[in-house]
């Protein structure tokens, strides 16, 4: 007979459950096993990482998109959205500035944009590295051939962060346009990983459409890939997409999730997403202490950052960089963790040759 004790003492042993065993452990899902997993996922994190939080400097340098994503305030067919594309000279600049403020991970975030062709996306990265060679370069910037991934691998770049978004290609195809196919969204992360890349995947927790039986495949698949790095934040509707009526994913729901993938996978870097932050005003922290150990603020000129427009009331884009990292500091400290001027590979890359 199936039990939630039984349950959590296998993913805390284990890390290993069975896909009818994680559509239990949601669906009984109580306060009671919330706090110990949680506990459970903070423990496993301080062994392998101690009480320490990795920062990552996020550049959004552009808002242009080609694609439709039905969920996601920048896509193609938004045209309220306002539009703007950084130079090269200004995301050297942002690189610099978060150097200066202690970021050794730089994060290039951006839409599917035609104008950064391979050859300006590798040029950006030599000059990063050129720079600040003891700095991690991280790229989160869509679905790409392996070719291009190469290119960006051989010029410098260490990490590239790429949500599989959901692993069901039915739920893929309620969230997406036809012209992208979860096939293709997976093969990417496979190329990813196997040029060398520290490969991250995720999904959104609560997006329209998704049932207890799609995040039992989401975590599957993701223990399948085994990615070093892992992000998942509340799905969040914006105003002008089909799902601006629709209903923002918890902060409980990703709170137990963050702790059942540490458990499940307990080397992987999993951040504490803004958009955390933006359903809860202690979002951050809590996901730290459910086993999150990665926080992402933004380094883009702040003239630009509310036009990086994904969902609706996202957080920190007044705040000049500085005042975010000082405030993060301040709040991660308060909980028991100190964040720490480290690139913050995960630890099965930590010395690895390039």
């Amino acid at each position: 007979m199936t039990d939630i004790r039984s349950i959590t003492d296998k993913l805390c042993s284990s890390g290993e459950l069975t896909r009818d065993e994680i559509i239990f452990l949601l669906a009984n899902r109580d306060l009671e096993t919330q706090s110990y997993l949680a506990n459970k996922a903070s423990e496993t994190a301080r062994k392998y990482y101690g009480n320490t939080v990795f920062v990552r400097g996020l550049i959004e340098f552009t808002n242009y998109c080609k694609n439709d994503c039905y969920y996601c305030g920048i896509r193609c067919g938004n045209k309220n959205a306002n539009r703007y594309r950084l130079t090269e000279e200004e995301i050297l600049a942002c690189a610099s500035h978060g150097y200066d403020l202690g970021f050794r991970t730089i994060v290039l975030q951006g839409g599917e944009d035609a104008f950064f062709t391979d050859e300006k996306i590798v040029n950006i990265i030599r000059a990063i590295k050129h720079g600040h060679p003891d700095c991690a370069v991280t790229l989160s910037i869509g679905e790409k051939s392996y070719e291009s991934y190469k290119a960006f691998y051989d010029a410098g770049a260490d990490r590239y962060l790429l949500r599989h978004e959901t692993a069901d290609p039915e739920h893929y195809a309620k969230l997406h346009p036809s012209t992208l196919s979860s096939e293709n969204r997976k093969q990417c992360l496979y190329n990813l990983k196997e040029i060398g890349f520290q490969t991250g995947a995720g999904f959104m927790v609560g997006s329209p459409y998704q049932t207890l039986e799609n995040i039992a495949d989401d975590l599957l698949f993701l223990k399948k890939l085994d990615p070093a790095m892992i992000g998942i934040g509340p799905f969040i509707p914006h105003k002008d997409t089909v799902f601006a009526g629709e209903k923002a994913g918890t902060l409980e729901l990703t709170l137990f999730l963050l702790s059942v993938i540490r458990l499940m996978l307990p080397t992987v870097l999993l951040p504490a997403t803004t958009a955390l932050g933006t359903i809860d005003p202690r979002g951050r922290e809590q996901g730290i202490l459910a086993g999150a150990n990665v926080v992402m603020p933004n380094l883009s000129p702040v003239g630009v950052r509310k036009k990086y427009d994904l969902y609706d009331n996202k957080i920190c884009t007044g705040e000049e960089a500085a005042e975010c990292m000082n405030c993060l500091k301040n709040r991660i400290g308060n909980i028991g963790y100190e964040i720490v001027t480290d690139r913050g590979d995960n630890i099965n890359f930590k010395n690895r040759k390039r």
